[in-house]
């Protein structure tokens, strides 16, 4: 059995732009009491998300081996990228890490350090430190641990961990996931995943399972809404037809040409309106701006007699310069930008969006058209991620949840919005409209 000194470092680093401002965090926790026993941070320039996460782990080993040069370190990041590099799993093509994982490796022997990656939740201490070294960056200065609130911010974020862990009680539709107010924290802090337009994912497609997608009708059986809800906001979510990008599956997000619909995506539309209107539960039709989802929302608008309003927050992803490529194109050309792309939310193609920019703005559009349809049921005509996005929040899923989501080309899924601040997911992926 070891004697030596054993501690955790917990890492992370961020850029605000990706690349741009950019600073880490680092904190050292004693393995066996769970006392803070050192923290660094720092504002380090213009800098990419991965380059600040090395540095961050850099600054935790060598904050661990000053305390003790024979410890044994067991590393706790949210950076998958550099906790499969590190642990020797995946290469290190990118020029960047090179230099930065052999100083890392440099700092304690070889066989002293594990690896292991966790949730983001998990790493509120590391994230809140390397937050604070870029606040203060923007104001021209350096962190210091005087001004530091990162510590108590993270005994807060570990007991709501605790109460979040605790069982729930049964209620009405969305209570496992406690509530409005623990559910908005859930929201803000939640991750997307990967999705191009091909829509695909490693799981099959879901069954409706006979739910339907009225605004007023109960909720699956063993639920029991109380009155006081109210009827919820129903958002029917349905994702345009076919262009001549989705068969390929190719990356096809907000930045490339705006393809029309194919014929073949015009056939699925009028489908996809008939069996709205046989429904006949649609109130209100909002689409994203791109042509796919209003030329989809057109044919659903001019079956039912209802007008379209525009919502920017509900458009694709940009791709930037992936947009029109297969994802076997991309790896080819840009392996190292994929690599960072699939290891990270925060991370974007070059030139386009990251899914955590995606995340913010789907949830910024969520909340408002909620409010403005209250007890109504409004039609949203979009796209894969916005769709998995909003599923996901509304479950409080864990990220990779998304890979096993599948979306069709114009699918209906519904969710199921109430007064408490709760959601229920009521339909996903259905296609019986098409067969």
């Amino acid at each position: 059995m070891s004697t030596a000194r054993q501690f955790v470092v917990e890492a992370d680093g961020g850029s605000r732009g990706n690349p741009g401002p950019a600073g880490y965090g680092a904190v050292v926790i004693d393995a066996q009491s769970g006392e803070v026993l050192a923290e660094a941070a720092e504002f380090i320039g213009v800098a990419t998300n991965n380059v600040a996460e090395y540095k961050g782990l850099i600054a935790g080993l060598t904050a661990a081996h000053s305390l003790d040069p024979q410890a044994e370190v067991a590393v706790r990041m949210d950076s998958k990228l550099v906790v499969e590099q590190m642990s020797g799993r995946w290469q290190i093509k990118h020029p960047d890490m090179r230099p930065l994982a052999a100083a890392a490796r440099a700092v304690f022997p070889p066989g002293r350090v594990t690896y292991e990656w966790i949730p983001r939740a998990e790493n509120k201490h590391a994230d809140r430190l390397a937050n604070e070294a870029m606040d203060a960056g923007k104001r021209g200065e350096q962190w210091s641990p005087d001004r530091s609130t990162a510590q108590l911010d993270a005994q807060d974020a570990r007991a709501a961990r605790k109460v979040a862990s605790a069982p729930e009680p049964t209620g009405p539709p969305g209570d496992a996931s406690a509530g409005a107010a623990k559910a908005r924290a859930a929201l803000a802090g939640s991750r997307t995943e990967p999705s191009t337009e091909s829509g695909t994912g490693s799981g099959t497609e879901a069954s409706p399972g006979g739910v339907t997608v009225a605004g007023t009708e109960t909720p699956a059986a063993g639920w029991s809404a109380p009155a006081d809800l109210g009827t919820p906001a129903t958002l029917v979510l349905l994702r345009h037809g076919e262009t001549a990008l989705t068969p390929e599956k190719r990356f096809s997000g907000s930045g490339g040409s705006d393809p029309s619909l194919s014929a073949a995506g015009r056939a699925q539309a009028e489908r996809v309106a008939a069996a709205l209107a046989a429904r006949g539960t649609i109130q209100d039709i909002v689409s994203s701006p791109l042509r796919r989802c209003r030329e989809t929302a057109d044919a659903v608008a001019a079956r039912l007699g209802l007008d379209v309003r525009v919502e920017p927050g509900l458009r694709e992803t940009d791709f930037g310069v992936w947009e029109g490529l297969t994802f076997g194109e991309a790896r080819e050309r840009y392996p190292d930008e994929l690599d960072a792309w699939l290891a990270s939310p925060d991370a974007a193609p070059p030139g386009g969006e990251s899914f955590g920019e995606v995340t913010e703005r789907v949830a910024a559009a969520r909340d408002e058209l909620v409010a403005r349809y209250a007890g109504r049921t409004v039609l949203l005509v979009t796209h894969v991620t916005p769709i998995k996005t909003l599923v996901r929040l509304a479950l409080g899923a864990p990220p990779e949840s998304l890979f096993r989501m599948e979306l069709s080309a114009a699918s209906v899924s519904a969710l199921a919005y109430y007064a408490d601040g709760n959601a229920s997911l009521r339909l996903l992926n259905d296609t019986s409209h098409l067969r």
